[in-house]
């Protein structure tokens, strides 16, 4: 897209922010003068609307921008550590309900991603039942050999990924000026958030990794209680559509009906957080959308997860780091929890652990002064973020989406237990694996993969050094000759420069007055 495309969209959002009164709905207090001149001034554009709540104001414009602003306010939602606690709750409430799109189009776009006309393909092709910005569901009806099989049918929403592409170019604008006007805010990275959140949605937009990470966390949970999701149908899966088994289930939103059902409200609480953290600690691979409307309770009593397009994964470090955090907090070893993310590399080595420990301490001490029921695992983790700030530890994206998602899980299991004990229904999972990884059994594992790594580095030591030889030569012949271009390349180089120096310089100065409240409001 061009620049001035990229201007012209970025001067939409500006407008529509304004007119929703998002802008002038920002608070005052600790505003630099040239942001509350700003905010008074959109104030005169803003609809007159008595009586609302900036979270309304906010999800309206977002959902006034499309589809894909939809999305991205869903993942800024995940990131409190950017945009901040109060509007990542305005974003949390960002409703993902959009308008149908025909089902001709539906129909077009799996017979273009399978090959096969939709007739051959199912018995039965119904009209869409819930549609949201990236694609929409259809009930549908396959043959078998035991007869008719219901199937639920997701189709991608036509030309979401254009409009994707064009738009995630003006939250890269806003990320670059964010960087080079508020020097504070790059200690948040916002390209690499505007980064990660490019990549997060590309792969949710090809639906054949959606299924690849049903079937994977299929297979990790084969043999857990009361857990599964839906079987993919991989004949009728393609990048546009994945279809899956159909859920007959009461949606965990609806308490009541559960209850009227004669389900144990209590057990399927707890083993809601339990599985969670098997997913977490024990594969390092999580459903990171746990939302109510996103798990069922089938006849069986089984919790069934659905919409697989956002998933979190951690690596062994990680896993290690947050069990020992846990670990720490209950044994209260402020100390150990301190070394941890030292050890982890979490915080720069410069600060003082012994003070750091004191941080940590601050934190832990409230917390066994309190009932076990009313203690928050997801909230000790945002007090626990909140402190690292102060110590200089960098945004850890996995970290925070592992923190928000459990967040949620937990307001999940609340809402059908309020009274429910986190620490008592987490420690058959979390004490188990504490056994298993940071006991004496972790010495032999490590010793494992110590042994993998040597003979994987012998395999390629060869490599390696023929390799090391070929850069050698390369460096020796740079030193002796200096580094040379053709004359086409550096021609080619000396342009681009001017260019992106012209371009950028322009850039800056138009849209700093527009962008300075965006860029206050995530610092």
């Amino acid at each position: 897209m061009s620049t001035f495309g990229a201007y012209f969209r970025l001067a939409r959002v500006g407008w529509v922010l304004v007119r929703e009164g998002v802008v002038s709905a920002l608070p005052s207090e600790g505003m630099p003068p040239m942001a509350a001149l700003v905010k008074s001034f959109a104030g005169l554009f803003a609809r007159k609307r008595p009586s609302e709540e900036r979270s309304d104001r906010l999800a309206r414009a977002v959902e006034r921008l499309g589809p894909s602003y939809v999305k991205m306010g869903q993942f800024l939602a995940t990131r409190p550590d950017v945009v901040g606690a109060d509007f990542a709750d305005d974003l949390a409430g960002l409703q993902d309900r959009m308008a149908f799109f025909p089902v001709a189009a539906a129909k077009a776009s799996v017979e273009g991603s399978l090959g096969r006309p939709v007739d051959e393909l199912y018995s039965h092709f119904g009209d869409p039942i819930a549609a949201a910005s990236i694609a929409q569901v259809h009930p549908g009806e396959v043959e078998t050999l035991e007869g008719r099989r219901k199937v639920a049918i997701k189709v991608i929403r036509p030309g979401v990924r254009q409009r994707f592409g064009h738009d995630i170019e003006v939250m890269y604008l806003v990320a670059r000026v964010q960087e080079t006007f508020i020097p504070s805010s790059r200690r948040l990275r916002p390209l690499e958030v505007t980064r990660t959140l490019e990549q997060t949605t590309k792969v949710e937009m090809d639906l054949r990794l959606e299924a690849a990470a049903l079937s994977e966390i299929a297979e990790n949970t084969a043999n857990d209680p009361g857990f599964r999701v839906p079987k993919v149908d991989w004949e009728r899966t393609g990048r546009d559509v994945v279809t899956m088994e159909w859920i007959d289930g009461i949606k965990m939103s609806n308490v009541e009906a559960l209850r009227a059902a004669g389900h144990d409200l209590n057990l399927i609480a707890d083993r809601l957080i339990q599985s969670f953290l098997r997913h977490t600690l024990r594969d390092g691979f999580f459903h990171a959308d746990m939302h109510p409307g996103n798990l069922f309770v089938d006849a069986a009593g089984d919790i069934v997860a659905v919409d697989m397009g956002i998933v979190g994964r951690l690596g062994k470090k990680e896993r290690r780091f947050l069990a020992e955090i846990l670990y720490g907090f209950i044994t209260r070893d402020y100390l150990r929890v301190a070394e941890v993310h030292f050890e982890a590399g979490y915080v720069p080595a410069h600060h003082d652990v012994a003070s750091f420990a004191q941080a940590i301490r601050a934190i832990g001490e409230p917390i066994h002064g309190q009932p076990a029921e009313t203690i928050s695992m997801g909230k000790l983790l945002t007090l626990l973020f909140e402190v690292t700030e102060l110590f200089d530890m960098e945004t850890r994206p996995e970290l925070v989406m592992l923190q928000k998602t459990m967040v949620v899980v937990e307001g999940v299991a609340r809402i059908l237990n309020p009274r429910f004990n986190m620490w008592k229904a987490s420690e058959p999972v979390v004490g188990d694996w504490i056994r298993t990884n940071l006991g004496p059994q972790r010495l032999m594992t490590d010793l494992r993969d110590g042994l993998k790594a040597a003979f994987k580095l012998a395999e390629a030591a060869p490599e390696i050094a023929a390799k090391t030889e070929k850069i050698s030569r390369e460096i020796t012949a740079m030193s002796e000759n200096g580094l040379r271009f053709d004359p086409a390349t550096a021609e080619a180089i000396g342009k681009s420069e001017a260019r992106h120096g012209r371009s950028g310089r322009v850039a800056l100065w138009l849209i700093a007055l527009t962008l300075l409240y965006i860029a206050w409001q995530v610092t």
